[in-house]
């Protein structure tokens, strides 16, 4: 591959990283973890089979490390915290929700994943 069609690409990628991380900031205000990558199956299965506005976001980082991030952001507020840290609930005012699991069960296959799930939602 040419080093002109190389730099495209990477171009590319990165304007689609941006879009899909601005995606939740813009339309829930809430920041993505960075790194977490849109989890297209989960996000089907939230809007599709639970009627809920919303995007799953995974890392393999450690649940701790997320929740610590998500503890930090401007107008999230604590619901609720595991005792091992393996998950937790934050809310931005009385309709968007921050789920973070690690592990978590996949809907369609009922197989346990360990990667870290980010849910961002909106009750309306």
């Amino acid at each position: 591959m040419s080093k002109k069609k190389t730099a495209v690409l990477i171009l590319i990628l990165f304007v689609l990283a941006l879009f899909e991380t601005g995606y939740a900031e813009e339309k829930f205000g809430i920041q993505v973890y960075p790194g977490a990558a849109q989890d297209a199956e989960t996000t089907k299965f939230i809007q599709d089979s639970l009627k809920i506005k919303g995007t799953a976001y995974r890392t393999n980082e450690n649940p701790a490390k997320v929740i610590d991030f998500y503890k930090i952001q401007k107008d999230l507020r604590v619901i609720s915290i595991s005792t091992k840290q393996e998950s937790a609930m934050f809310k931005k005012g009385d309709k968007i929700n921050v789920t973070i699991q690690n592990p978590f069960t996949d809907m369609k296959t009922g197989k346990k994943i360990n990667d870290t799930l980010i849910s961002i939602a909106s009750e309306e």
